[in-house]
């Protein structure tokens, strides 16, 4: 009896773990799906307006269904702020896969890109189109919004926001045409190449301190005159060698001439 009495309290502790993992995994699901994903409410009209839309210039590479194919992945799930995001920069519809979809003029009015927005986000919640109040940058601190864009963003958009290079021919974009509203969408969607900053890792008032940054960023002024893209002391090094080397050449070859 002692035996088995033994075994059936082992027994029921791992019962006991195993419901709370399935406590706590659903419970964790529920909270996220919250906080992070939504289906906003849109009209019928629009909802067939954004059907259209995606079966003309969407689909063949997304298939039918926003499923994926092998020309491009599935779209169910990633929400409107990712399509607000890649279409209003022209980024979408992309003429053909490539390693990069680069920013180019846009191809539908505002009214389509909402209603294809509206359509791929009644597929499955996602991250919604930020309001004027999410990108708002009243309250934010100008310094922090330094810090942190210095510790997440610089490596890949250069200290000043010009972009910079990665590797297999792909690129961090240049953030210097940049609207908020883009800002907020590219951390909470985490276009190609750049990682996910949802509310968990970067709550709401951080996103907007980074934006505050960039939007300086944008209005700064060069003090030297000549700001050479603002890429750094490197661009500006190999300038400088390049004209003084130049100016020396030019004065020794003058001097030689005079003498002769």
């Amino acid at each position: 009896m002692t035996s088995t009495s033994v075994r059936r309290h082992k027994a029921t502790g791992l019962v006991v773990l195993l419901a709370g993992l399935v406590t706590t995994g659903i419970g964790y699901a529920a909270v996220t799906s919250t906080a992070e994903a939504s289906v906003p409410q849109a009209s019928q009209g629009q909802l067939d307006q954004g059907h259209q839309i995606f079966l003309e210039g969407c689909a063949t590479c997304h298939g039918l269904a926003a499923q994926g194919s092998s020309d491009g992945p599935s779209l169910i799930g990633v929400g409107a702020a990712a399509v607000d995001f890649q279409v209003s920069t022209g980024r979408m519809p992309l003429a053909a896969p490539d390693n990069q979809a680069p920013q180019k003029a846009v191809v539908y009015t505002a009214d389509q890109i909402s209603a294809l927005a509206a359509y791929v986000a009644s597929l499955g919640p996602g991250p919604s189109i930020p309001s004027a109040s999410d990108v708002s940058t009243t309250d934010a601190e100008l310094a922090e919004g330094g810090v942190l864009f210095r510790t997440n963003c610089a490596q890949c958009h250069n200290f000043a926001g010009r972009g910079g290079a990665l590797s297999d021919g792909k690129y961090a974009p240049s953030m210097m045409n940049a609207t908020p509203t883009q800002m907020y969408e590219a951390m909470l969607t985490g276009p190609q190449n750049m990682p996910v900053f949802n509310d968990k890792t970067m709550p709401p008032a951080q996103k907007q301190a980074i934006i505050k940054y960039i939007k300086n960023l944008q209005q700064a002024q060069a003090p030297g005159g000549l700001a050479l893209g603002s890429y750094g002391p490197v661009t500006e090094g190999v300038f400088i060698w390049t004209a003084g080397i130049g100016a020396l050449l030019a004065a020794a070859v003058w001097i030689g001439a005079k003498v002769r």
